[in-house]
């Protein structure tokens, strides 16, 4: 365990009920959204899983005119 975690973890227990409350719904939520790093290594995936499809000729390459063209299109 981190020291940070292991200065903070007993400071935790002093807090006021209502304040524990507060912060148990915090790291709660925060559980639910990945942090910067952790979304950096999810794209870093996303990106490599795309390449290797791409390399391998399992995905197709759309040239961006036409992409853009598609999406102006559906746009319209």
């Amino acid at each position: 365990m981190p020291t940070l975690l292991n200065d903070v973890l007993p400071m935790t227990s002093d807090l006021e009920l209502a304040d524990r409350a507060k912060l148990a719904e915090y790291l709660l939520l925060s559980l639910e959204e990945p942090n910067a790093k952790e979304l950096e290594s999810l794209w870093l995936s996303e990106a490599k899983r795309r390449l290797d499809g791409f390399r391998s000729g399992e995905s197709l390459a759309i040239p961006a005119d036409e992409v853009f063209r598609r999406a102006l299109a559906d746009l319209s």
